[in-house]
């Protein structure tokens, strides 16, 4: 990448100022230290589990809108000072600015997810790190998110590194974009328009950007929340509002001081106030992130005019514009060691005040980070003025941290295993008495991991049945009720498997069976969709697609008239509808209308009662304790205590 844009030998006319001077004082502002000392605070807070700032993921919001207002700043002061944007500085700057504090942080997370975390996850956590080095792993959070499978997994001790990724995608195109317009304008110019046209060609795109990114996030949130939350699409608009600010920065100068101080303080208390009304449940991005968006930006362009009463009298206070010096290191440590310590130190369920002495830690590293690895590259004679090398230093650390990974994974950590487990089916077909020798093998303590389990404990979590494979496991969102056969599709036999996920975990099973006693085994299973005809909430709102799913399912059991319909679901799950009568009255009804309808094509029943639930992670405790697997059992009177169990059986 070189000198941008202009073709070599034509130099074209440098556009007058248009009223940019604002941006050169953006970087200076100390109010807007003051402001990021608030987003990290915010975002450490709720990250910690403070109950009252569930919120506080918002402070990342707060981040994208002041990057874009500060970059842009910075873009058209350089613009408008050289008639050019040279984008091998930019990307120079922005190297040097985050990748040694980003590649620190990321090699010793690495090293820790290496010795502590769980051993069956060390592969995912290995593509985490490269995703995160080269600012992809947002799009790999967003896809991982979408497994229904993976819903429940722990997160990952690189999850932090997404908003890192959409901002640097998001700085892939801006500069350009900017560029274009300049060059546009300046051609224009030729003709007689003014340099004014440049800014409203910049502020035209800006708009556009932010529209149409704004309308993907409102449109994809209901419907796929972790691209909504994760995907650059539907977050460029929030650095676009604060980038459009930046464009009209010069129109703000000649506002009243009272109204630019009233603007900053209503900015604050937006910010704060989604910081303690929102959570876990609340539809974000989506509309909801207009809140600490507009916020943000009614901060900054509040700041653009001094005043006595602005909120700057508390942002610009020396210990929030030290804090914010902090906040990007903060950030890159504090999630990690909120992951790791709690395993590493034997405390998954450290409590909160455990929490914040960690995220107190990080800051202690965060500091040390500063003074010792961002300063000294940032600001050394070895890489100031010189763009190439600080780009080359750059893909340096990169390749580094990737080849790292990469090693790493080579050699993942060995989990102990006792000896080798006898084949069940062999050890059946030497005994007497086969159903006697069964009940003893089940009677007998399993306290290790056998060295010979198939599929090995690293590779179960990647394990899919065929009927993931073949999308006979339907959606969430789909009511189709495709035509999945196993078996021996011509047999007289027709055995029907009917359920959500919790009833595809036998498919492995009954898929055997069907072919070795030769039955028609048909696979009708949904994901989170109960066998109960109840209703229940999924993201917040009725599952009524489960309920379409359902009917259509029975319509086609009653016209297949299998011999027998094996039923099975999760007992989670919350009611959307409860009835005066008592949950358990509603879920015991629910399960009756069902049976009924199936007993009704002629087919006999088989409930099978959900698996019990395990305290944790049941591949994760066993990875971690493969030698004291008692570590990892839950009582069986834990999941008898659910009514919906109670129901199934009445």
């Amino acid at each position: 990448m070189t000198q941008a844009l202009p073709r070599p030998g034509r130099r074209l006319p440098k556009p007058r100022a248009v009223g940019h001077a604002p941006g050169a004082a953006a970087a200076r502002r100390a109010d807007i230290q003051g402001l990021r000392a608030v987003a990290v605070t915010l975002v450490v807070l709720s990250h910690a589990g403070l109950r009252h700032f569930s919120g506080g993921y918002v402070g990342v919001d707060v981040f994208f809108v002041i990057s874009g207002f500060l970059i842009t700043s910075l873009l058209i002061r350089e613009l408008d000072r050289t008639g050019r944007i040279s984008v091998t500085r930019f990307y120079a700057r922005r190297a040097l600015r985050l990748l040694p504090a980003s590649t620190l942080v990321a090699v010793v997370t690495l090293a820790g997810a290496y010795l502590f975390l769980s051993k069956t996850r060390f592969t995912a956590y290995v593509g985490d790190a490269i995703a995160s080095g080269l600012y992809a792993v947002n799009l790999r959070l967003a896809v991982s998110g979408t497994d229904y499978l993976q819903a429940t997994d722990p997160p990952s001790p690189f999850q932090h590194f997404w908003s890192l990724a959409v901002e640097e995608q998001f700085y892939v195109v801006w500069p350009l974009l900017l560029a274009a317009a300049y060059l546009a304008a300046a051609r224009q110019r030729r003709e007689g328009r003014t340099a004014r046209r440049t800014a409203a060609v910049q502020t035209t795109i800006a708009t556009v950007l932010l529209t149409l990114s704004l309308f993907l996030s409102v449109r994809t949130t209901p419907t796929s929340a972790s691209w909504a939350y994760f995907g650059s699409h539907t977050r460029a608009w929030e650095p676009a509002a604060g980038a459009l600010l930046a464009l009209c920065a010069h129109r703000l100068r000649h506002m009243p001081p009272p109204l630019a101080g009233t603007l900053s303080w209503a900015g604050l208390a937006a910010i704060v106030a989604a910081a303690l009304t929102f959570d876990d449940a609340t539809p974000f991005p989506g509309y909801a992130a207009l809140v600490p968006v507009a916020g943000t930006v009614l901060v900054l362009a509040g700041g653009c005019v001094p005043s006595r009463f602005g909120a700057e009298l508390l942002l610009r206070q020396r210990p929030l514009t030290a804090l914010g010096g902090l906040s990007y290191g903060w950030y890159l440590w504090h999630w990690p060691l909120l992951v790791i310590l709690p395993v590493a130190l034997d405390r998954p369920e450290a409590g909160a005040w455990t929490r914040l002495a960690m995220c107190a830690f990080a800051l202690l590293l965060a500091w040390l980070t500063l003074r010792l690895v961002e300063n000294p590259v940032r600001f050394g004679a070895t890489f100031r003025d010189r763009p190439r090398r600080a780009l080359g230093l750059g893909a340096g650390l990169t390749a580094g941290a990737v080849a790292l990974a990469l090693v790493a994974a080579l050699f993942p950590p060995a989990i102990d295993s006792g000896r080798p487990a006898p084949g069940l089916a062999a050890a059946l077909d030497r005994a007497p008495d086969p159903q006697a020798r069964l009940s003893q093998l089940l009677a007998e303590p399993h306290d290790v991991v056998p060295s010979n389990l198939t599929p090995g404990l690293t590779e179960i979590k990647a394990a899919r049945s065929e009927v993931y494979g073949d999308g006979c496991h339907v959606g969430l969102a789909s009511v189709e009720v495709p035509s999945c056969v196993y078996g021996d599709p011509a047999s007289d036999t027709t055995v029907v498997l009917f359920g959500d996920s919790h009833a595809a975990q036998w498919f492995p099973a009954l898929e055997r069976l069907a072919r070795e006693r030769h039955w028609r085994l048909v696979s009708l299973t949904k994901a989170s969709c109960k066998v109960a005809d109840v209703t229940i909430v999924s993201d917040a709102k009725p599952y009524t697609a489960c309920d379409t799913w359902r009917a259509k399912v029975l319509e086609r059991i009653a016209a297949l008239r299998p011999d027998l319909v094996i039923a099975s679901s999760s007992d989670a799950g919350d009611v959307a509808y409860p009835d005066a009568g008592g949950e358990v009255r509603q879920w015991t009804a629910g399960f009756e209308r069902t049976y009924r309808a199936i007993r009704a094509s002629g087919a006999r029943v088989a409930a099978l009662l959900d698996t019990p639930w395990p305290a944790s992670d049941a591949v994760d405790c066993a990875g971690t304790h493969p030698l004291d697997l008692r570590r990892c059992a839950v009582t069986p009177g834990r999941a008898a205590k659910d009514p919906r169990r109670a129901a199934a059986v009445r």
